[in-house]
């Protein structure tokens, strides 16, 4: 991990900023290194210095839309930006990726959605870490946040038999849930309301796609479980 990622925070609800302050501090890797409630706040802030990332909110004060977004792309091209909002317009979602956010916070959200932006964050930057030159697979990884081919013909005839892409989308879904702690078949196939053995074929799946990765956990007593974890 690399020793510090700068982490500047526009966010125009204090309480709101705190909370998501703390979320930062506790992902080894990340630092807070200042926190702005206006779009004047944040402009003087990087005048001075330059985080790595920022986390942005959509309403503040003194803009409209995603008016900073564009300054800060159009100064400070070298920043990456996590958009954390309440906006879910799509076409304000769409805006936000040609202005080449790495990831779309919805709120509210919890710890674990803001974790997992943050090491994929951290894995997409290693990705490209000490290289002067990069192969497709990098390109892909870097790009999707996958390892796995990107998918050229109708979805459902790229997946195997007894695979679904709604089903297989709810499953990918429902693991952000247990980042931290896993999630076995046993879990998955209530959330979803099918079979554990159907359940683990989905995650068996994602496991072969390079997403999850399978640990036999040992309990107190009977058999050990399998438990799945986000790469």
């Amino acid at each position: 991990m690399k020793p510090d990622y700068k982490v500047l925070l526009i966010e125009d609800d204090f309480k709101v900023a705190e909370i998501n302050a703390d979320y930062v501090k506790k992902i080894e890797g990340f630092s807070v290194v200042g926190m702005a409630k206006s779009a004047a706040e944040a402009i003087a802030f990087l005048k001075q210095q330059v985080p790595d990332l920022i986390l942005l909110d959509i309403y503040i004060p003194d803009v409209e839309r995603l008016e900073l977004l564009w300054e800060i792309r159009q100064d400070y091209k070298g920043v990456d930006v996590i958009m954390v909002t309440a906006a879910k317009e799509i076409g304000i979602i769409e805006e936000a990726m040609r202005g080449g956010i790495v990831d779309y916070i919805i709120k509210p959200f919890d710890f674990s959605r803001l974790k997992k932006a943050l090491k994929d964050y951290h894995e997409k930057k290693s990705a490209l870490a000490n290289k002067a030159v990069i192969n497709q697979k990098d390109v892909d990884h870097f790009i999707s946040g996958s390892t796995c081919p990107q998918r050229t013909g109708p979805i459902q005839e790229m997946l195997p038999k007894g695979i679904s892409e709604l089903t297989l989308s709810k499953v990918e879904k429902i693991i952000t849930q247990y980042i931290d702690d896993g999630v076995t078949a046993d879990n998955l196939g209530k959330k979803i309301g099918v079979s554990r053995i159907t359940a683990r074929r989905y995650l068996e799946y994602l496991v072969q796609l390079g997403k999850l990765q399978a640990e036999l956990k040992y309990g107190k007593i009977g058999r050990p479980e399998r438990r799945y974890y986000i790469k």
